[in-house]
């Protein structure tokens, strides 16, 4: 199935007082889920070149995702064309993707609790760098919501978890691909400190 995803993330310093924040709106938690994703690449590595990616993740079912990049640049949101398929078999289907050339090359984790209200999905995400709120939906909603959240709109996130970690990679010189809670243990991998640098700042 094919379709537009328009969103926003911010940092959260403490995630239990902004799901009260939200439920408080009226929003419904959908529950709290781990998801264990693996990224796929030819061996040109042209997906990531292209600003696309393709991964499958196992939550409490598994799915087959592209993420395409937007069509032109949007400085307020993130933007983008996912194609997303439900599959019956998580460790065939990875098969089946290297047995057609393709590599995997990341595999990345994160807790993640939806909470949905009307239109407007918001996610709470526990990665193992820092905790973040992404707000998905229409445009003038997200905006909404986020200002009855007193959200700071400059504070604002644009990037993808993959491209926060490869900004942490280089200001913390680490040399490991996968982003796990595995690998993140030290308190000093942080994404705290560099936050105001992944910020998209004034509109």
């Amino acid at each position: 199935m094919e379709k537009r995803e328009v969103e926003v993330k911010f940092f959260l310093d403490d995630i239990d007082d902004m799901r009260r924040r939200i439920a408080e709106l009226g929003a419904e938690s959908m529950g709290r889920v781990f998801e264990y994703n693996i990224r796929y690449e030819d061996v040109a590595h042209s997906l990531i070149k292209n600003q696309s990616l393709l991964r499958l993740r196992q939550d409490q079912k598994a799915m087959l995702t592209y993420k395409s990049k937007q069509t032109s640049a949007d400085r307020d949101f993130k933007i983008f064309t996912e194609l997303e398929v439900e599959v019956s078999d998580f460790r065939t289907m990875g098969q089946i993707l290297t047995s057609v050339g393709l590599q995997a090359v990341q595999r990345y984790e994160k807790w993640r609790e939806t909470m949905i209200l009307g239109q407007t999905a918001f996610f709470l995400d526990t990665m193992p760098y820092g905790t973040f709120l992404e707000i998905e939906g229409q445009k003038t909603d997200i905006r909404h919501h986020a200002s009855q959240l007193n959200l700071n709109w400059r504070k604002r996130i644009i990037l993808n978890y993959l491209e926060i970690f490869e900004i942490l990679k280089e200001k913390r010189q680490l040399a490991f691909q996968d982003l796990t809670f595995e690998n993140c243990q030290s308190d000093a991998l942080n994404v705290r400190p560099f936050v105001k640098e992944l910020e998209a700042g004034d509109e």
